[in-house]
């Protein structure tokens, strides 16, 4: 299993028992709230009550008082108001009055006068001077038939004369408990819902971001330049910085052995060629053998330094992770500045030079990188187009990539080295000396393009040889 998904599992259950908990315990609180917000109202009701009927009871009169018509009246009042968006149409308060033996003198529901109350315990509690209250379902296997009692004394100073019931069914609050109920489970699964989508991009990201890290370990690990992902501090910045740092220690190890190593082999054979020249020269010779092996130790000796040169410059390169300073560059321009710099060259060579790109491409690079990978693949081309040949520069596009193409008029290159000429140090004699350059010079141009998200393909064509630079074609502005 993944760990994201782990992740977001263990969030899940997290959430869910939460949200299950805070809404259950809601739940299990909204009903008793409700009904002992309404007991308070009954309470101030109830003695009110007690108050406006004490002298009609103290004088027995209630019977014959007009406060039964009024009750009655009042039992068939039809409200016809809107709570909070519930409608309203009945009173729902049932009052009666019993003396202080308990017996029934006033109904509003008309059921009970007469009757003896007194053990019930609204009244049978409130007639020993203590809180009376009751809570009684009409219908025993019906919790929600279940009408609130509550009394409060009647009094004519110290002596209690008489017990005033106020009762509410708790069918009446119903509505309001179903709603706040409903409302209650709504919000939380909406919560539940927002925790879970929160949950999974937290989820998403930190596995994304893994993932991220581990490609960049594993491309590491097999050689490949890739650039570091980049993370907004905290742990994951921490841990890939770690890595990038061992990364480096690591590669540079390497790296400085195998460039010891590849730079004492490839001095050995001008080092070689020195030497025999030099020992040579302290024996007797004639002036021309003198000027041909002075002249040898001069090449040899060039040639190390243009070795070193190359080395380093590829050096640079292929220590890098990533390019800086990118620029849109004119890329005729470009390479009109670079064939201006070899004029002279191509112009006692006899060559014919097509530049044809238009003046408007562009190239999103780094244009020292970029100056330098062309410069060396004219370079190239030059050395192995005959006098009189043709040079043809082009921009070819399709779909996803974008190439700079340069043709050179030239002999074929042999099967068995096409696959292996930007192999580092791999060279082919130059047609008109022999002699092989560093073989440093399409590795280079390899790294950069490599750098830029593209790749080198070389083939032999028609009369000669193309090698085109691919880019991506997001590239091109």
């Amino acid at each position: 299993m993944r760990l994201g998904t782990r992740i977001f599992l263990v969030y899940f259950l997290f959430v869910g028992l939460t949200a299950w908990f805070v809404l259950n315990t809601v739940r299990e609180q909204v009903r008793p709230a409700v009904r002992q917000s309404t007991e308070e109202t009954l309470v101030d009701t109830a003695n009110l009550l007690a108050e406006i009927l004490r002298d009609q009871v103290k004088a027995g009169t209630l019977g014959q008082s007009e406060l039964p018509h009024v009750l009655k009246a009042y039992g068939q009042r039809r409200p016809n108001a809107e709570i909070w968006g519930l409608a309203k149409t009945e009173v729902s308060h049932r009052i009666y009055v019993t003396d202080a033996k308990g017996i029934v003198l006033l109904d509003s529901a008309g059921e009970a006068v007469g009757q003896d109350y007194s053990r019930w315990n609204d009244v049978y509690l409130t007639l020993r001077g203590q809180y009376g209250a009751r809570s009684t379902r009409s219908d025993p296997n019906d919790p929600d038939s279940s009408v609130m009692h509550v009394a409060a004394p009647i009094r004519d100073g110290e002596t209690l004369i008489g017990v005033v019931t106020v009762a509410k069914p708790n069918l009446s609050l119903k509505p309001y408990v179903d709603r706040s109920e409903k409302r209650l489970i709504t919000l939380g699964i909406g919560l539940i819902v927002l925790g879970l989508l929160v949950g999974a991009a937290l989820s998403w990201w930190l596995a994304r971001s893994l993932r991220r890290l581990t490609r960049y370990a594993q491309a590491v690990s097999e050689g490949e330049r890739v650039a570091l992902p980049h993370y907004r501090g905290g742990e994951l910045a921490m841990l890939a910085g770690a890595v990038e740092r061992m990364r480096t220690q690591l590669e540079g190890k390497d790296y400085v052995e195998r460039y010891v190593h590849t730079l004492t082999h490839e001095l050995k054979s001008p080092l070689a060629a020195i030497r025999g020249a030099s020992e040579l020269l302290q024996g007797p010779m004639s002036e021309e053998q003198r000027q041909r092996f002075a002249s040898n130790i001069e090449s040899e000796s060039a040639r190390m330094q243009q070795l070193i040169e190359r080395l380093l410059d590829l050096a640079q390169v292929e220590q890098r992770q990533g390019l800086e300073d990118q620029q849109q560059v004119a890329v005729a321009a470009l390479v009109d500045e670079l064939l201006m710099a070899r004029g002279a060259r191509i112009e006692s060579a006899g060559l014919q030079v097509r530049q044809r790109i238009p003046a408007v491409a562009r190239l999103y690079c780094e244009p020292f990188l970029m100056r330098q990978a062309i410069g060396n693949l004219l370079e190239n081309a030059l050395d192995f187009t005959p006098p009189g040949g043709l040079l043809v520069f082009e921009l070819e596009q399709d779909a996803q990539r974008v190439a700079l193409s340069l043709f050179n008029q030239g002999e074929a290159i042999p099967d068995y080295a096409l696959g292996r000429l930007s192999e580092r140090f791999y060279s082919l004699p130059r047609p008109g000396t022999g002699r092989k350059s560093t073989g440093l010079g399409l590795n280079f141009v390899e790294e950069v393009l490599h750098l830029h998200g593209g790749s080198l393909e070389i083939a032999n064509v028609e009369d000669g040889v193309r090698v085109r630079l691919w880019l991506p074609a997001s590239r091109l502005g």
